[in-house]
C-alpha cells in the first residue's frame, strides 16, 4: 500500500471524486481521499492523501489556495460560470481602468455568499442538490481573505486575474461580485488551481503520468511522506527502549527523548524513532513533561 501525499494535476471533465476512483483502480487500493473539490470544468493542483496520510485530508483542506481565473463581464449565469443557465445579459460600459479599480477592491477581506451550487450542507442538505431541484436558499456570507490579487490581462469584457486566497473562497462568486460592483455582471469562464498549500502546479502529475510510473515502479520517490507537511515542527526522537509506548500510540516522557532542546510549552512536534520512523504529532506539556499524541501516522 502506498502511503503519503501525491500531487495530481485534475484536468477539465474529471470532478474531485473521478480523480480519487481512478486513483484507487491505478494504485490496487481504496485508502485514498481527495483534500478538496475542484469543480469539473476547473483544472490544476489536487492533492490527494493515500494510506495512512488520509488523516491529513482536513489539514490539507485548510491550506491558503491559488488560482489563475478568466472572467467574462456582461453575463449572469445561475453557477456563476460559463456551464450554467445564462439569466442575464448586460452591456458592458466599465473602463479598463474602472475594470482594474472594481477588481483590486477586493483584495483584503471581505464577505463573501457561497454560490448555490456548491458543496455547503444546510440542514443536511448539500446547496447544488437544492439547486438543482430549482430552490434557491438565503445563505449566510462568510468573511474570506484575497491575500494576494494580480491582474494579468485586461481585453475587456475579458479579464484574467491571479488570486491567492483563504480557505473556503469560491473564485466563479469573486468574478461573480466583481460583475455586480461593475453594474453589468460576471462569469469565470475558465479556473486553474496553481497552488495548494505545498504543492504547486509545476510539479503535478496527470492520471495517465501516474499510471505510467506505476508501471515502471517509479511512482513511490513521487509520493510525498506525511511528515513534509510539518517541515518547520521541532523533532522529538524516542529512545528505542521506550518505542513500545509510540508503537501503540501512548504519551511518553521528556526524559525519553534523545534530543536535549528545550521544548515550548503547547508545541506541537514531529515524533520518531531512532531508526527515523514518523509516528505522529505530539504536543509537550512541561506541568508533568509529557508528550501526548495528537494525531497518528504510523503506516500500515
Amino acid at each position: 500500500m502506498y502511503n503519503g501525499m501525491i500531487n495530481v494535476y485534475k484536468e477539465a471533465g474529471f470532478t474531485s471524486h473521478d480523480v480519487v476512483a481512478k486513483l484507487r483502480g491505478i494504485l490496487k487500493q481504496k485508502k485514498i481521499g481527495h483534500t478538496g473539490t475542484l469543480d469539473p470544468d476547473a483544472v490544476g493542483v489536487l492533492p490527494v492523501c493515500l494510506g495512512s496520510a488520509t488523516k491529513l485530508c482536513g489539514m490539507l483542506t485548510d491550506t491558503d489556495k491559488e488560482y489563475r481565473a478568466r472572467m467574462l463581464l456582461g453575463k449572469e449565469t445561475d453557477t456563476q460560470d460559463a456551464s450554467g443557465r445564462v439569466l442575464k445579459q448586460s452591456e458592458v460600459q466599465a473602463t479598463e481602468e474602472e475594470a482594474e479599480e472594481a477588481v483590486m477592491s477586493f483584495l483584503g477581506d471581505y464577505e463573501q455568499v457561497p454560490p448555490m451550487y456548491s458543496a455547503i450542507k444546510v440542514n443536511g442538505k448539500k446547496l447544488y442538490q437544492l439547486a438543482r431541484e430549482g430552490k434557491e436558499i438565503e445563505r449566510s456570507p462568510r468573511r474570506v481573505r484575497i491575500c494576494d490579487l494580480e491582474i494579468e490581462e485586461i481585453a475587456l469584457p475579458f479579464i484574467s486575474i491571479r488570486v491567492g486566497c483563504s480557505k473556503g473562497t469560491y473564485i466563479r462568486t469573486l468574478c461573480h461580485d466583481i460583475g455586480q460592483k461593475l453594474g453589468c455582471g460576471g462569469i469565470m469562464v475558465s479556473l486553474e488551481r496553481t497552488k495548494a498549500g505545498i504543492f504547486c502546479a509545476e510539479n503535478a502529475l496527470r492520471l495517465s503520468e501516474i499510471e505510467r510510473l506505476r508501471e515502471e515502479g517509479n511512482l513511490q520517490e513521487k509520493i510525498l511522506p506525511a511528515d513534509a507537511l510539518f517541515a518547520e515542527y521541532e523533532t522529538a526522537t524516542v529512545e528505542r527502549k521506550f518505542q513500545k509506548l509510540i508503537d501503540n500510540g501512548n504519551a511518553f516522557y521528556r526524559n525519553m527523548v534523545k534530543e536535549s532542546k528545550k521544548y515550548i510549552p503547547e508545541e506541537e512536534v514531529r515524533v520518531y524513532n531512532e531508526d527515523g520512523k514518523f509516528y505522529g504529532i505530539y504536543q509537550y506539556r512541561p506541568e508533568d513533561g509529557r508528550f501526548l499524541p495528537v494525531k497518528m501516522f504510523m503506516e500500515n
